[in-house]
């Protein structure tokens, strides 16, 4: 263990530990130890040491030249420039259109330091409780699993005030790309989920393995329904040869990259949409969808879904039926 002290002593301070020095009745080791200082130290303040208490004042360790590795003023005014243009602009999002525009090659924690030391950032800091996950199998293949799930489009954002329907988001998301597929409905029902899975498969362009939902009435019969039927989705999935997993009851979590990227999506789309038709909606919607999906995310060590799932074309991880 070091006897060094890694703090700074006061001017004060330093100058009763020189005048023991210069008064010769302590050693320059006892000296030391007790300060916890050493030898060279207690000489450097001796020689600065002038008979003024001002002499041995702290100097600023600030550094005189700019680091090699700090953002150059290029970088800076492009990142302010995209700030101001963009008040309510994500982290995430700042990162993907730097790494576009200028070929920002700094990695997602450089910008999150620079966000803050300037004051451009502040991060809310919210208690919750402690949770300990369980381990959750990821699959690595395309189309091996997607999470599927229905999102109500708050009535706030709809500004014409004749219109008295309530709007729907159905989400589908593939686990190993993250790459997601939205769509506008007006009700939420089995009719909606079928003509989403079809539309969905359309746009990706390959038919899952698996889907999981949870227990909504618009994905399965609950358990106490007295009949034996089929659900429509269940059959649409016997005829695609789709597995249909539900989660657990009254556990989100369990679906948990769905119900996340629909946090994303209040922050980054419903928090400032304003629609006045259906069609409106479904524009802008489409939009959202573009935009969200050349989003980079950390899960995916900063690609985009869009480049998540070219690599993982390119590398063969792709499920193939039998």
């Amino acid at each position: 263990m070091s006897i060094i002290a890694h703090f700074q002593y006061s001017s004060k301070e330093k100058l009763r530990i020189v005048n023991m020095y210069r008064n010769g009745r302590f050693s320059i080791n006892s000296i030391c130890s007790r300060y916890r200082i050493s030898k060279a130290t207690l000489m450097r303040w001796n020689r600065k040491f002038d008979g003024s208490i001002q002499s041995l004042d702290n100097l600023s360790r600030r550094p005189k030249s700019m680091h090699p590795n700090a953002h150059t003023p290029k970088e800076i005014e492009k990142i302010i420039n995209l700030i101001r243009r963009n008040p309510h602009i994500g982290l995430t999002e700042l990162y993907s259109k730097l790494r576009v525009q200028i070929n920002y090659s700094r990695c997602y924690s450089s910008l999150y330091r620079f966000l803050v030391k300037t004051g451009h950032y502040k991060r809310n800091k919210t208690i919750y409780k402690v949770y300990k996950p369980k381990k959750y199998f990821t699959p690595e293949l395309l189309a091996e699993k997607m999470q599927l799930d229905v999102k109500y489009v708050p009535r706030d954002c709809n500004a014409n005030l004749q219109d008295d329907y309530k709007y729907y988001q159905y989400t589908i998301i593939d686990e190993a790309s993250r790459e997601r597929f939205i769509y506008a409905y007006k009700e939420h029902s089995s009719f909606s989920t079928i003509d989403f899975v079809k539309r969905a498969i359309a746009y990706f362009g390959y038919i899952p393995k698996t889907i999981q939902t949870d227990n909504g009435f618009e994905f399965t019969y609950t358990t106490d329904t007295k009949n034996d039927q089929i659900h429509p989705f269940d059959v649409l999935c016997n005829e695609l040869n789709i597995e249909h997993k539900l989660i657990r009851p009254r556990t989100p979590r369990h679906n948990g990259k769905v119900e996340r990227s629909h946090r994303n999506d209040n922050v980054r789309f419903y928090q400032y949409l304003k629609f006045y038709s259906f069609d409106d909606l479904q524009n802008q919607m489409a939009s959202y969808l573009k935009r969200s999906n050349n989003i980079c995310m950390t899960p995916l060590n900063y690609k985009t879904p869009i480049e998540k799932r070219k690599e993982l074309i390119s590398q063969n991880k792709v499920f193939i039926r039998n």
